[in-house]
């Protein structure tokens, strides 16, 4: 009995690590600008999962992705979005942001608009091994990300704060979100999130 269960074992494990290795590709008809799609296959349905939205960092897609390219940026790969989305990033961020549109402009972290968006661009969670978790702390900038880190201010800082944004914001009124903590407290153990209403 024990030879069975370990022999049913193993063909399940292998079957997952077979299937979890495969690309496939899927074109969804049913997509209004038939964008291909990347996925994997699910091993017990037969199915090909697709990714629908992609968020590494907050507000990112939402705010520098023009309307007409939010489902091509959400199912790029990461390691091509810079590449494919950089320039519409910098131009969306100049017209947006007052504080980038003089000649050597930079944010609080010393970017100019076309490094700025160059960072952006590729929409993932940059975690650090060597330093605090946190968006950013005062010092420790997108080296990960806690629950009760206010995300929203701090990229507005950086959009619209100009080269003294974390002390003295150029344009302050664009600069905060005024939200300053979850409308709940977060649990202390797993899932640390804040209980459902």
């Amino acid at each position: 009995m024990k030879t069975i269960k370990y022999i049913l074992c193993v063909a399940v494990v292998s079957t997952l690590l077979l299937n979890c290795s495969k690309d496939e590709t899927y074109d969804s008809s049913s997509k209004e600008d038939s964008l291909e799609f990347r996925g994997k296959s699910d091993p017990f349905s037969g199915r090909t999962w697709v990714q629908e939205d992609q968020m590494g960092r907050p507000a990112i897609n939402t705010v520098l992705v023009s309307s007409g390219s939010k489902d091509l940026f959400n199912v790029t790969v990461p390691s091509e979005q810079g590449a494919a989305f950089q320039q519409m990033f910098q131009d969306n961020l100049m017209a947006l942001s007052p504080a980038f549109n003089g000649p050597g402009d930079t944010n609080a972290l010393g970017l100019d608009a076309l490094t700025f968006s160059s960072v952006l661009a590729t929409d993932v969670l940059t975690v650090s091994k060597v330093a605090p978790t946190t968006f950013f702390d005062g010092t420790n900038v997108l080296t990960g990300r806690t629950l009760a880190d206010d995300v929203i201010t701090v990229e507005l800082i950086l959009i619209f704060g100009g080269e003294t944004g974390l002390t003295n914001p150029e344009f302050p009124g664009l600069s905060d979100d005024n939200v300053d903590a979850n409308d709940k407290e977060f649990l202390s153990s797993f899932p640390y999130l804040a209980t459902p209403w």
